[in-house]
């Protein structure tokens, strides 16, 4: 009987997955045949109690579902995160858990994922892990205030909005950060919430679903350091959460003193690992060197949750300058390797796309931009939608 559950289920939601991918543009460069995910390990447990917890929750409503989504400026941008957070949402009605983690990036100086908005008053000064001047925690960034008139905006209306689309809202906010000042969410202008402090955070509980709120300061004198905020519903559902910062190679992400920490507040269910294009900028790449970084995140991420699922997605083809960037193929490699080595699943972007020297032909598309290192909105959306479809898929 469970079997034939199973079946049902399963059967389920692929139709629902091919109903949504259904209008799709399909591009004959795109290899298709290549677009699962990859276990070179062979089976995993991790991946066997990922898709029981998000099936329970698609078929029955009940439980919470996690997903951390890491990487550079292909993350960052938001557009690929936010076209797999929509397809995974789209599985079942009403099963947005909020919106997860958050970042003022505007108060950063440098761009917000195009899910939501983000606006700053005051003076900020911001630190980033590539080079970073305080203790930079799970989203690699923090931006720090030193007087009570400074303030942050977070907006989750998107900017590209349209009709029937989820809204996504929320009804407790951890602030994570440290200093002297006391933060505090001002809802709609005139209520003031105060919030628990706990070790590396500030935990508020809403009056009321909202989609928008500002953060300010109470306590005068010293500073503040926001890392990010993490949005949440108390009646649970599915979180996809994004963290990305351009320019973030490996190294970067192992300079955040307070990574470990902050993942404890997501405590995810699955990581999917986007992290590789700016390991591979330099002169030479060193693969050993390259997979010691991942261990050591990977660590990281099982001592917080030694069931997590790991996803590692190959670095896209790229060019440096005006030549076609020659160690893909070895990052590539890297890759099956970690994936073998921790019984993890990797998804080969590389040969989905077409191999050494595609990203030329996918800017003649219109899927990639004048650099040949990122994607169009265009692009990222597409891959959204390719990654999905191999998750749902199941492992062979």
């Amino acid at each position: 009987m469970r079997r034939l559950v199973s079946i049902v289920l399963a059967l389920f939601l692929g139709s629902l997955a091919l109903s949504e991918a259904r209008g799709l543009p399909r591009y004959p460069f795109v290899h298709l045949e290549e677009n699962h995910l990859r276990f070179p390990g062979g089976p995993s447990p991790e991946y066997r109690e990922f898709y029981l917890k998000l099936d329970t929750l698609v078929h029955s409503g009940r439980g919470d579902v996690r997903i951390l989504h890491v990487g550079g400026s292909h993350v960052q941008a938001g557009t690929w995160s936010e076209r797999l957070r929509r397809r995974f949402l789209s599985l079942r009605y009403g099963m947005d858990g909020g919106r997860g983690l958050v970042f003022p990036f505007s108060a950063a100086g440098t761009n917000t994922p195009t899910g939501y908005n983000s606006s700053y008053t005051g003076n900020w000064t911001a630190s980033k892990c590539l080079h970073p001047d305080t203790r930079t925690g799970l989203t690699g960034m923090t931006v720090t205030a030193a007087d009570t008139s400074a303030r942050v905006v977070i907006d989750l209306m998107p900017r590209d909005n349209r009709p029937h689309q989820v809204r996504y809202s929320f009804n407790r906010v951890d602030v994570m950060g440290y200093g002297d000042m006391e933060p505090v969410l001002l809802l709609h202008g005139k209520d003031t919430i105060r919030g628990v402090g706990a070790r590396g955070f500030w935990h508020f509980d809403l009056p009321c679903y909202t989609d928008w709120f500002q953060m300010a300061f109470y306590r005068p004198g010293g500073s503040f350091t926001l890392k990010g905020l993490y949005l949440d519903r108390s009646d649970g559902g599915l979180t996809f959460n994004e963290a990305g910062v351009n320019g973030a190679a490996t190294s970067s992400w192992l300079r955040c003193d307070d990574w470990e920490q902050d993942l404890r507040r997501v405590m995810p269910d699955l990581v999917i690992f986007s992290i590789g294009i700016n390991d591979i900028q330099g002169t030479d790449f060193d693969a050993a060197r390259f997979k010691e970084n991942y261990r050591s995140l990977i660590r990281k991420v099982r001592r917080v949750n030694p069931r997590c699922a790991i996803l590692f997605t190959t670095n896209n083809d790229s060019w440096k300058r005006r030549d076609i960037n020659p160690f893909t193929g070895d990052i590539v490699l890297a890759f099956r390797e970690l994936a073998q080595e921790y019984h993890a699943a990797y998804w080969d972007l590389y040969a989905i796309m077409g191999g050494y020297g595609s990203m030329a032909t996918w800017q003649e598309a219109g899927l990639a931009q004048s650099d040949k290192i990122h994607f169009t909105s265009e692009g990222y959306k597409l891959l959204g939608d390719l990654l999905f479809e191999a998750i749902m898929e199941r492992p062979r």
